[in-house]
């Protein structure tokens, strides 16, 4: 946890355990330690998941939640609750906005465009059956992914934006954002595939024995 939200105050929060959203954003915006504390213990987990889509190594992906946490209880006055899942939506778009600036900051992200000659991209092609495929591996591959790939394939899929919208907020064409998704798509298909293939291979060898 992020060291200057470790102190906790000793007000009657203390006593509560699982205070509502709406109650926990209004004691973060009276400067309540405890209820920061709270909110940081519920949303790490799924924020570190956001993160961690982004962002392929570990250690960069702490100082990225750090910056996000600052930033999140530095503008929490701003929020404004608009009933269930609000504030996840909102707390998930900052850990998303700060990832790609740390990307954009440390020039991460490098775009290579099709060929001129390469038919146009199908933006419904379809990624392999993945049921038998763990979650965890799914966000592994994707992790594995060229961060070019990695974060269009994240903003499209995950986020659900628009080649249009991606194009701006990573400055770049919308040619260029549908071609890293395709090559994405491609890429994960073919790892998602060898998996299956090394998974099935080592299923009939233990038959075997």
């Amino acid at each position: 946890m992020p060291h200057s939200f470790r102190r906790q105050d000793s007000t009657d929060t203390a006593a509560m355990s699982e205070p509502d959203e709406q109650t926990l954003i209004d004691l973060v915006k009276r400067g309540d330690r405890t209820a920061m504390r709270a909110m940081y213990s519920r949303y790490i987990g799924h924020l570190t998941a956001v993160c961690s889509r982004y962002i392929a190594h570990d250690e960069d992906v702490k100082d990225v939640l750090q910056d996000s946490f600052i930033k999140i209880f530095g503008s929490i006055n701003d929020f404004v609750y608009c009933g269930d899942g609000s504030l996840r939506a909102w707390l998930t778009r900052i850990v998303v906005n700060e990832s790609l600036q740390y990307l954009r900051s440390r020039s991460r992200v490098a775009f290579v465009m099709l060929d001129k000659d390469v038919p146009a991209v199908d933006e419904n092609e379809q990624l392999p059956d993945i049921e038998t495929v763990p979650p965890e591996v799914i966000h592994s591959l994707i992790r594995r992914l060229p961060d070019g790939y990695r974060t269009v394939f994240n903003l499209y899929v995950i986020e659900g934006r628009s080649h249009r919208e991606i194009s701006r907020i990573l400055a770049i064409s919308e040619n260029t954002s549908a071609s890293q998704l395709h090559r994405a798509k491609k890429a994960l298909a073919e790892a998602i595939n060898k998996y299956k293939d090394e998974k099935h291979g080592q299923m009939v060898e233990d038959n075997r024995r």
